[in-house]
């Protein structure tokens, strides 16, 4: 198990809710940290080899450029649970997917340029691994960010 420092819990705080907007991104969290550049990178570097970092990335609002979204369940046999789940996580609009403990016992998400785009893909799924997907689409959007309280105060 990799232990995390005040520094790493900083590093991680700074990436989740307040990357800099800036030339020099990295450089600027070094700073605000008390690292030098070269030592923040090698241990985002270091958290990344561990797993403990994903990836890096904007996170964009999909409905607000006009995509489609939905949840999706459906119910898959013990023996066929590696191959669909490899099948459906080939497609481009799939965020999530997860096996669960339930009669649906695997649920994910599909987003596509449109809903008409991915009632297309859902079918062609559908008709592919021989399921019926069942189709929720949200009606209202509560809460879409997690960020994980690292305990840590990175103000200037």
């Amino acid at each position: 198990m990799y232990i995390l420092d005040d520094k790493d819990r900083s590093i991680l705080d700074l990436l989740q809710n307040d990357f800099p907007l800036a030339v020099q991104p990295y450089l600027e969290m070094a700073n605000r940290i008390g690292l030098e550049e070269e030592e923040l990178l090698s241990r985002i570097a270091e958290m990344k080899a561990k797993g403990l970092i994903r990836r890096i990335g904007g996170i964009i609002d999909s409905r607000n450029i006009g995509f489609y979204s939905t949840l999706c369940a459906l119910t898959v046999s013990e023996a066929r649970i590696e191959t669909v789940a490899a099948t459906i996580n080939q497609l481009p609009g799939v965020t999530h997917n997860y096996l669960r403990d339930h009669d649906y016992n695997m649920w994910f998400t599909l987003t596509a340029p449109s809903r008409d785009d991915a009632l297309k893909t859902l079918q062609e799924l559908e008709i592919l691994l021989g399921l019926t997907i069942m189709k929720m689409p949200a009606q209202k959007v509560f809460k879409i960010k997690v960020s994980f309280d690292m305990g840590v105060s990175n103000e200037l």
